[in-house]
């Protein structure tokens, strides 16, 4: 375990320590406000000595660093290189050595739980600490690691040995509150990867991490907690939170009892689909044979579906409620940097991952110049949102939408036919010739494994192809 630091945070002698005034702050030379070290740390210096490196830092390298030009903290797992904050510290550098070469999170709680520190010292981040394996039967079993972590299960043996490296948690807690913090050693975690589910007092947390591996989180917590709860992500430096609100202010000894899978890191499709209860709010028409649902999550239930992915739904037949699935599928928006030309190729219900892609590209896509859509269904009556995709059309210059039909009624003056050569030789028209492009395609097994092959002749890579498969 780390050595916290046993003397009183503040020093009683200190500035910095709560007095009937308040707390008075140390003065800061000129030049060293927040607003300078603000614009220190955009400045491009490199503030950890690592040259942008993040490392795993053992007990041992961390007690090393314990010096005022070369002071480590380590802080809820996360070791920053303070150094550089020294003279920028409103309590002073005096109240930083506290903590210098330790683990100085209870310390950090008791005066500074309000900082959000991750965003002050980001450019300070060393790396995290390296746990120490241990395999506990239960939350009474084995030692602490940090600030209360369970360490590892034995269902982590189950991560093939040349896979990514697993992701770790710690956790802490207030009076009133407990904080999971999950390392997932990848950066640009979102809140769309992590999907919480909180039922009589267990926990299921399931991140998508890197490629085909999830992350998982199953325990029965030690005590009770309300329904509300929060997650956060720290994109830059991959770490998540799930802050939980405790049904009694008392103190927890440990976080719980471990369940199936848990802190195991596996392929997803080991995981298996896990489905919760959403009340249906209401329903209507959209073709003849085409429904808009609206579900309402549990409170208890935290779930965002990313860009091109989908969910499965199993109703009964009499009910007000529909089970939903946590998100499958392998698309991912790093696919869209840079891209200049989007082509989406969709038929009939194969539109519906189309819209969250329309609208991200138009949305959050800067390099996007054009976006096109051909949309083949049977007849008119079959399109979805014909009318909204139309009124799109009008007012973005950046979106064309084409509809293919092929059983026609004797009005329909637009294209008709099955994906072919001839059309989509017309519609893959880039915006310049060398525009870096994209092209999405889902629909009917058939079409989709059809217009791959069609794309591939066309001279379109690999790279260049996402086939949405359900």
């Amino acid at each position: 375990m780390l050595n916290v630091p046993s003397q009183a945070f503040p020093a009683p002698g200190s500035q910095q320590r709560v007095a009937s005034q308040g707390r008075s702050k140390v003065p800061l030379k000129q030049g060293r406000s927040l607003m300078d070290w603000i614009r220190l740390t955009r400045s491009g210096k490199d503030l950890t000595g690592l040259k942008g490196r993040l490392i795993d830092v053992t007990e041992e390298e961390l007690k090393t660093h314990n010096k005022k030009d070369d002071c480590w903290i380590c802080i809820r797992g996360l070791v920053y290189n303070v150094s550089p904050y020294m003279e920028y510290h409103p309590g002073g550098e005096d109240e930083l050595m506290r903590a210098a070469g330790a683990d100085g999170t209870d310390l950090f709680n008791e005066v500074h739980r309000w900082v959000n520190y991750e965003s002050m010292l980001k450019e300070c981040l060393v790396g995290r600490m390296a746990m120490k394996p241990a395999v506990p039967k239960d939350c009474h079993e084995g030692k602490r690691v940090l600030n209360g972590m369970l360490p590892k299960s034995q269902v982590t043996d189950t991560l093939p040995k040349e896979g990514p490296s697993s992701p770790s948690y710690d956790w802490f807690q207030t009076e009133s509150s407990v904080t999971i913090v999950i390392y997932t050693k990848q950066k640009n975690i979102n809140l769309d990867s992590v999907v919480v589910d909180l039922q009589d007092d267990i926990l299921r947390a399931e991140l998508a991490v890197i490629k085909d591996h999830s992350y998982l989180i199953h325990i029965e917590l030690s005590h009770e907690v309300q329904e509300n709860f929060s997650v956060r992500a720290i994109e830059n430096v991959g770490k998540v939170d799930i802050v939980l609100q405790k049904r009694e202010n008392i103190s927890w000894k440990c976080l719980g009892h471990p369940l199936e899978k848990h802190d195991s890191f596996i392929p997803k499709k080991d995981t298996g689909l896990y489905y919760r209860k959403c009340q249906l709010i209401s329903k209507e028409d959209v073709t003849h044979d085409t429904r808009l649902f609206c579900l309402m999550l549990p409170p208890s239930t935290h779930l965002q579906v990313p860009v091109g992915q989908h969910v499965y739904l199993k109703l009964s037949v009499t009910g007000d409620f529909v089970s939903v699935s946590s998100p499958e599928g392998n698309f991912k928006v790093s696919k869209l940097q840079d891209v200049e030309d989007l082509f989406l190729l969709a038929a009939g219900t194969g539109f519906t991952p189309m819209v969250n892609v329309l609208n991200y590209a138009l949305t959050s896509m800067s390099s996007l110049r054009k976006v096109k859509l051909m949309f083949f269904n049977k007849t008119e009556d079959d399109i979805i949102w014909r009318c909204q995709l139309e009124k799109l059309a009008l007012k973005d210059k950046r979106v064309d939408v084409e509809f293919v039909l092929s059983a026609p009624s004797s009005e329909w003056s637009g294209k008709q036919g099955h994906v072919s050569p001839a059309l989509l030789s017309e519609f893959l028209q880039r915006s310049s010739e060398n525009s870096r492009v994209f092209l999405c395609i889902c629909g009917p097994t058939p079409f989709t494994d059809e217009g791959i092959r069609l794309l591939h002749d066309l001279n379109f890579s690999t790279d260049e192809i996402h086939g949405f498969t359900a």
